[in-house]
């Protein structure tokens, strides 16, 4: 019984935080509050599936159900938190064909979305925040190395044009010979 409470709870989670986010990045931090506040996650496994969902094919927010799910419940904890986190975009999908040929030249539209996008843009940061205290900080102290693997990153994604799961391995690996061989 106890099991299906959770599977319900994190259907209804990932449902909340369909209809309330935009997906990508803007979800984060209503999945960070909704783990934490039900205890499914900790921050620092939170910053984990952030990572590994970035790395792995498919929509983030669906990515994060699937790690979440299985961590708070199990297999059917996954395929609940998926279910929860699909049904927003379906429902809003299918609501939205039928009214987008009507509305795609309202100046109204327009406006609301020209509001929406810089909320959006202030919970990235605010995750960012978040986010940095988990990955940049080690003990206590700022970890120059975490600094400088995420400098290369950019320069990587930017510059060099590479792929962001070409520059995860990559980081990977720079991970693991700073810190594994190392030991640094």
């Amino acid at each position: 019984m106890s099991e299906i409470f959770t599977c319900l709870q994190l259907y209804w989670s990932f449902v909340k935080i369909g209809f309330t986010s935009f997906g990508g990045l803007s979800m984060i931090p209503l999945i960070t509050s909704e783990m934490l506040e039900h205890g499914w996650l900790n921050s620092s496994e939170i910053s984990d599936i952030v990572a590994i969902a970035e790395m792995t094919p498919g929509p983030l927010g669906l990515n994060c159900a699937t790690f979440a799910g299985l961590k708070g419940g199990g297999v059917l904890g996954a395929i609940f938190a998926n279910l929860g986190a699909i049904t927003p975009s379906l429902t809003l999908c299918l609501v939205g064909a039928v009214f987008f040929e009507k509305f795609k030249h309202s100046k109204i539209m327009h406006k609301i979305l020209t509001g929406v996008r810089p909320a959006c843009i202030a919970m990235v940061i605010g995750v960012l925040f978040t986010l940095s205290q988990t990955n940049y900080m080690a003990e206590g102290d700022i970890s120059l190395i975490a600094i400088v693997i995420s400098i290369f990153d950019v320069i990587l994604l930017k510059f060099a044009k590479l792929g962001i799961p070409t520059v995860i391995i990559i980081s990977a690996v720079i991970g693991v010979v700073v810190y594994g061989v190392l030991k640094l």
